[in-house]
């Protein structure tokens, strides 16, 4: 049978036990903390989440025409665009609209991101809500893949095509 010391020679045991514990503990927590703070996958995600944040914005913004006020409509999809996109967006303005569009995302996802180049691109669904003038409201889905260039200002969608959806 083993006998442990009784008295203040165990207390004082336990309380070195303890004290190396809680010691060691706290030293690997602290190292675990320094290590994710350092760790080059936690920019990586944090860039592609705000990626993904700015490509839903801008699809949304891509996809929603107020008929009512067409110049505000047009400088949104400028602020939304870069490159080709920007370009060709300005060119052809919004025209005369005879109807309003509501776009939502329903779902994106990243598909690429190059975080040293600055690009990415995404896949989207998106519902749209049409207010003709005059007419029923509808709404349509669509699905759209977009490349996204990273300015000074943030994410920008530099192109933005549809995806035909295939028949069963």
């Amino acid at each position: 049978m083993i006998r442990l010391p009784a008295g203040p020679r165990l207390r004082r045991a336990l309380a070195v036990a303890v004290i190396a514990l809680s010691t060691a503990f706290a030293a690997f927590g602290g190292w675990a903390y320094v290590d994710a703070r350092n760790d080059t996958s936690l920019a990586y995600a944090a860039s592609r989440d705000t990626a993904l944040k700015a490509g839903r914005t801008q699809i949304v913004a891509l996809s929603t025409l107020d008929a009512a006020h067409p110049d505000t409509t047009l400088r949104t999809w400028l602020d939304a665009s870069t490159g080709p996109l920007h370009d060709e967006l300005r060119r052809a303005g919004t025209g005369k609209p005879s109807a309003s569009a509501r776009g939502e995302v329903t779902d994106a996802a990243l598909t690429e991101l190059d975080d040293r180049a600055g690009s990415a691109k995404l896949i989207a669904t998106v519902q749209v809500r049409l207010t003709p003038k005059g007419g029923a409201v509808t709404t349509d889905r669509k699905r759209f893949e977009a490349t996204l260039q990273r300015i000074g200002s943030g994410w920008k969608l530099k192109a933005l095509n549809a995806v035909p959806v295939a028949a069963p």
